[in-house]
């Protein structure tokens, strides 16, 4: 099979598919044969991609959702299995970076984090998982990062979002496993995108969207009988 057939006849639904990472991953699954769902909060720039993707030839729902409303979940995950079909690869990848010392960190910066980063990915998993139990199959992926095991000064917020994730992914891949659902982190170091600011940095030495879904498309054609876990991914070289 080629790479261009491999997830023929598969879902997969990518959040924060607009730009950076989440654009770099949906761009390639599509490329693989997924229909891919996509969404963001920009509704503007989420139909630019899914323009793009559909004169690729892919199959694209794009729904506009933002991640911190339990209610805008709820329907990306029922407006995508309507569209395409029950999903069989959830990226959750939508994420928001705050850096402050912890006794600058105001209350609402920690909402929206921890709402995104952390909160999201527990409701949207748990709304895509029912369907893949049914089928005893699926992937889902979690975007995490270094700063999901490593501590740095300013990065209480962010890092216990991180944290948390790398616990809540470790957790649903011992839930699920039983019914043959494979639950895997992707920690990668700083990337190349407008995340975060890289002032005085060479982003060609940094790590690229491209590097971090080639990650993912190596996950979710593993042999059935294994799964990677956690990947912790670097650049070659210290930017």
């Amino acid at each position: 099979m080629s790479v261009t057939q491999a997830l023929e006849g598969k879902v997969a639904l990518v959040t924060g598919a607009s730009r950076g990472i989440g654009l770099s991953i949906a761009r390639l699954l599509a490329a693989m044969g997924a229909k891919v769902g996509i969404c963001a909060r920009d509704s503007a720039r989420l139909d630019s991609v899914a323009g793009d993707l559909s004169r690729d030839g892919a199959q694209v729902c794009a729904v506009p959702a933002d991640m911190t409303r339990p209610g805008d979940i709820s329907s990306l995950a029922k407006k995508t299995e309507h569209a395409l079909g029950p999903v069989d690869i959830l990226v959750n990848n939508a994420g928001v970076g705050y850096f402050a010392p912890v006794h600058e960190a105001a209350e609402a910066s920690w909402d929206e984090v921890l709402d995104t980063n952390l909160k999201a990915v527990f409701l949207l998993s748990k709304a895509i998982a029912p369907a893949m139990i049914q089928r005893r199959a699926g992937h889902i992926i979690n975007i995490s990062s270094l700063a999901g095991k490593n501590a740095f000064a300013g990065g209480a917020v962010y890092c216990a979002s991180k944290w948390g994730l790398m616990g809540l992914t470790q957790c649903m891949a011992e839930d699920l496993r039983p019914y043959g659902i494979r639950v895997s982190a992707v920690c990668p170091g700083s990337v190349a995108t407008d995340f975060s600011p890289h002032t005085g940095r060479d982003t060609s030495k940094m790590l690229q969207p491209d590097d971090v879904a080639h990650t993912v498309a190596m996950i979710v054609t593993q042999a059935p009988q294994s799964f990677v876990s956690e990947v912790l991914l670097r650049p070659t070289q210290k930017p």
